[in-house]
């Protein structure tokens, strides 16, 4: 079994993402790692550069700018690096750079490729997520959060990346039919120092909307608001071995009374259903589970 990796990135180092974090976390996986590294100005080529594995293969790409509403670009960079896989790959597993893939869960994620490496059936895994809020001792208790999503595909061409690169489709925009396996990522995209969050919540709009847009909408700040929150609870598992070391270097303080979550009563709804049978009513799929 040929397994390959991939990931896109631009400006790790200005807005403080962990991607050498996230493309570690998947390297026992796989036998190569395509990274794009978009255009920077901030020395994330040579960031990524400094991993010490020869499993890394760097392509540089520019991003188009003009592709920017509804996150189109994050979706083209993806096809980028996937589309420079080792084209006789069983696999692909796709990180993002905000993204960790937890150690715990990496011997079932290899038993599943395995084990359905031969089915026509499977076009892919489907992983459960954590997100993580403000801080590494928090995680996202609402229905906003996306439970479930793509991160490992065959290697294809009629496979692409879809809308914003949140996940994948095939053909005339067809779901992809997958496996759900006991996996977890864990998701640290809004957790990160206010000042760095901030700059990287105003750039990443520029990806979804139009200048007018962001003119009218967005309000400049010099750090990042977590008071305007959907609810959150205390994270009690452990986080990925990789992270370990930058969770050391928070230099920054947040808490929450957890004693004052506001649900909206279509939250508690959907989060009482799911608590009783597993199933959250109204939940966006962008997959068919098998």
């Amino acid at each position: 079994m040929k397994v390959s990796g991939f990931t896109f990135v631009r400006n790790a180092v200005k807005y403080d993402y962990p991607i050498i974090e996230a493309i570690t976390s998947i390297i026992p996986l796989c036998d190569e790692v395509v990274v794009a590294v978009g255009n920077s100005d901030d020395g994330t080529l040579e960031l990524i550069q400094s991993i010490a594995s020869p499993k890394i293969r760097i392509i540089e790409t520019v991003w188009d700018e003009s592709l920017r509403i509804g996150g189109r670009v994050l979706a083209v960079e993806t096809d980028k690096a996937y589309a420079a896989i080792a084209p006789d790959a069983d696999w692909a597993v796709y990180i993002q750079g905000d993204e960790i893939m937890h150690e715990d869960y990496l011997n079932n994620v290899r038993e599943a490729m395995l084990r359905y490496k031969d089915d026509p059936q499977v076009d892919g895994l489907l992983f459960k997520y954590r997100h993580f809020y403000g801080s590494y001792d928090y995680e996202g208790d609402a229905t906003s959060w996306y439970r479930r999503e793509i991160r490992v595909v065959r290697k294809r061409n009629d496979i692409y990346s879809y809308l914003d690169a949140q996940g994948f489709r095939k053909g005339q925009n067809q779901k992809l039919r997958v496996k759900l396996i006991d996996a977890y990522i864990h998701h640290y995209g809004w957790v990160r120092e206010p000042r760095a969050l901030q700059q990287k919540y105003e750039n990443s709009r520029k990806f979804w909307h139009s200048d007018e847009w962001i003119e009218e909408h967005i309000v400049k700040a010099e750090q990042f608001d977590f008071s305007d929150i959907e609810p959150i609870k205390l994270f009690e598992g452990k986080h990925p071995a990789v992270m370990h070391e930058r969770i050391a270097r928070k230099n920054w303080s947040f808490s929450r009374d957890l004693s004052k979550k506001h649900y909206r009563f279509k939250d508690k709804f959907k989060l009482f259903v799911e608590r009783l049978t597993g199933y959250r009513p109204f939940e966006y799929k962008n997959y068919k589970i098998v």
